[in-house]
C-alpha cells in the first residue's frame, strides 16, 4: 500500500532543477495537469503543446473542441502553427466546435448566414427609414413654403383692406383714425 506522501508524488509532476533556462514559449510552470491531459487521462509533460491553451480551469473549452475535432488533430494542427497564432486558433477551433455542437449540418456557417441575413434585413430597414426620412423633410418644406405663401396673401389682404374708398373716392387708410380726420379740418383760420 502506497502512502499519502507517494500518492501525492504520482499526481502532481515533479520539476527538475535542471541547468538548462525554461523554453521560451512556455515561462510559466505547470503545478497541475491541464485540461486536456485530465480528460485524456494522461501525464502532462513539461512541454505540453496543450497546457497553454486549455488551463485546468477551464475542461469545458477542452472538452467541447476535443468532440469535434479529436485530441490528435488539435496537437497536429497547434504544432504546425507558430506560436503567435496558436491562441487565434484555439478560440477559432472552440467557437466551430460549440457552433457545430448547436447546429451540426452547418456550423458556424449557418451563424454566420443568418448574421448576414440580419445585416441584410437590417440594412433594407434602415434604407427605407432614410427615404421615409427625406420624404418627410420634402413635406415639411413643402407645407412650410404653403404657409409661407398663406401668410404673405394674408397680409396683401389686410393691406387692401385697410384701406377704404370713401365717398368722394379717394382711398381712405382706415388703420390710423386721427390722421384721417384731419383733411376735414378747415384750412385757414379765423
Amino acid at each position: 500500500m502506497e502512502s499519502k506522501s507517494d500518492a501525492s508524488a504520482a499526481t502532481t509532476p515533479i520539476i527538475s532543477s535542471s541547468s538548462s533556462p525554461p523554453p521560451p514559449f512556455s515561462p510559466r510552470v505547470v503545478l497541475s495537469p491541464c485540461a486536456a491531459c485530465k480528460i485524456l487521462r494522461r501525464r502532462c509533460a513539461e512541454r505540453c503543446v496543450l497546457a497553454p491553451y486549455f488551463p485546468p480551469t477551464d475542461p469545458a473549452k477542452f472538452t467541447i473542441a476535443h468532440r469535434v475535432f479529436g485530441a490528435s488533430n488539435i496537437i497536429k494542427f497547434l504544432q504546425e502553427l507558430p506560436e503567435s497564432q496558436r491562441t487565434d486558433a484555439v478560440n477559432s477551433m472552440v467557437y466551430e466546435a460549440e457552433a457545430r455542437i448547436r447546429d451540426p449540418v452547418y456550423g458556424c456557417a449557418g451563424a454566420i448566414y443568418h448574421l448576414q441575413r440580419q445585416v441584410s434585413e437590417l440594412q433594407a430597414q434602415l434604407a427605407k427609414s432614410q427615404v421615409e426620412i427625406v420624404n418627410m423633410q420634402f413635406q415639411r418644406s413643402n407645407l412650410l413654403e404653403l404657409l409661407y405663401k398663406m401668410d404673405q396673401q394674408n397680409q396683401e389682404q389686410d393691406n387692401i383692406l385697410s384701406f377704404e374708398s370713401n365717398d368722394l373716392g379717394f382711398l381712405e387708410d382706415n388703420s390710423n383714425t386721427n390722421s384721417s380726420m384731419l383733411w376735414w379740418d378747415p384750412l385757414w383760420t379765423c
